[in-house]
């Protein structure tokens, strides 16, 4: 499964206001149904978080733990992931549980999916 990134304000904004929110103290995540049946993710990281570096490095958690989760994640929905400034002092392992959690609250996590272990 694959997503797509999105980068147009409209697109945040339409998120902002129509999507259901979970909150972690590491990331805020809004979801919202699409019409086209594939993934959109947009991240949002501010500058509270500090510099480029930082602020780099928090999307590349986010990122990371996303695509740990993909499998998962029933497709035809739009995401956008707004870092908090708690987020550089953890790992990806644990934002991806803490994705995992707010997409089970989402009801859109799917369990039908389970990954094989050796």
């Amino acid at each position: 499964m694959s997503y797509k990134t999105f980068k147009l304000n409209k697109d945040f904004r339409r998120l902002y206001g129509r999507g259901k929110s979970q909150v972690s103290p590491y990331l805020v995540t809004y979801s919202v149904k699409n019409r086209n049946g594939g993934i959109n993710i947009g991240i949002t990281t501010g500058k509270k978080l500090g510099n480029a570096v930082n602020r780099n490095r928090a999307r590349r958690l986010i990122v990371a733990a996303f695509r740990e989760n993909l499998a998962h994640v029933k497709s035809g929905y739009d995401f956008v992931f707004v870092a908090r400034s708690r987020i550089l002092s953890v790992k990806s392992t644990v934002v991806a549980e803490v994705l995992k959690k707010q997409f089970k609250e989402a009801g859109i996590w799917n369990d039908n999916n389970e990954e094989t272990s050796d």
